[in-house]
């Protein structure tokens, strides 16, 4: 029997955000923030558009659910991230001591793993839901982007 509410449920809603990104000529990067089955936060990369380095889907989503939430931890938490974190995401996510980040394609260049990052001891990390469709996304990204200038 499927859930209705698994890994690739979430993970589907963070490509919808990821393609929000896209469609406004960002990385496109989504992330949702999900608690107990329900989503309490929706964001994608606002790099360009805020003109801030900081502005990584992820931190948005931090941010967004640290309000839903009225606090700054996000226990029992799970973010669905449709690329592994950077080393600055990681940070934050340390600090929130979210309770479990699952991402889509990995980033063997700057992703969080091969920079060595610590996670908070009690996060769970998990990868390769939808990898393929996130990646697809991205290289579609960069060629267009190539293509333009």
């Amino acid at each position: 029997m499927v859930l209705p509410y698994d890994d690739t449920y979430f993970m589907k809603k963070a490509l919808q955000e990821a393609e929000a990104a896209f469609e406004k000529g960002e990385v496109p990067i989504g992330a949702i923030v999900v608690i107990q089955d329900r989503i309490i936060a929706r964001a994608h990369n606002l790099t360009e558009q805020l003109n801030d380095v900081t502005a990584h889907a992820e931190m948005q989503a931090i941010t967004a659910a640290a309000n839903f939430l009225g606090g700054k931890y996000l226990k029992d938490c799970t973010l669905y991230v449709t690329l592994e974190p950077c080393q600055m995401c990681a940070g934050a996510l340390y600090w929130s001591q979210i309770s479990k980040i699952v991402y889509a394609a990995k980033d063997p260049q700057r992703g969080c793993s091969a920079m060595g990052t610590t996670l908070h001891p009690k996060t769970i990390m998990s990868g390769g839901i939808l990898a393929e469709e996130a990646s697809e996304l991205l290289k579609r990204f960069f060629i267009q982007k190539r293509n333009l200038n």
